[in-house]
């Protein structure tokens, strides 16, 4: 599945320190034929936002490990909308309870991962998401 000419920004959100997951799909979408923005760590959602906005990304990936992932993602979201960027794609991945889900599909999230999922699932179902070809 091919994710050519798509942007998408990963971002590490809140006091979680811990990127390997984070590094490791943005490496898989590259190698998808996207373009990929890294943050880097403990970003705020304003942050994020804005980052989204001044690159033209079609989508943002959150990875979060630390167990505020509803409130990140809601606070995310919110952000989004009110920079006028409601047509950018919000993901979400992580530590994340299957239980957890219509509360972060309220939030705004378009797609929820975890780490039993394999790569090419996650690359699939944003491709999906995503409406490529």
């Amino acid at each position: 599945m091919s994710l050519a000419g798509k942007r998408i920004l990963i971002a590490k959100p809140g006091l979680d320190g811990h990127d390997v997951g984070a590094k490791v799909i943005a490496l898989a979408l590259r190698d998808a034929g996207a373009e990929v923005i890294y943050t880097g760590l403990r970003k705020s959602p304003d942050y994020i936002a804005r980052v989204a906005i001044d690159e033209d990304v079609d989508a943002v990936g959150l990875s979060i490990l630390s167990g505020s992932h509803v409130d990140l993602v809601r606070e995310t979201a919110r952000c989004l909308r009110e920079a006028k960027a409601d047509n950018v794609k919000l993901f979400v991945g992580g530590t994340i309870p299957h239980e957890d889900n219509p509360a972060l599909v309220d939030a705004g999230a378009a797609g929820i991962f975890n780490a039993s999922q394999r790569i090419d699932d996650v690359i699939a179902e944003m491709a999906r998401v995503l409406d490529v070809g």
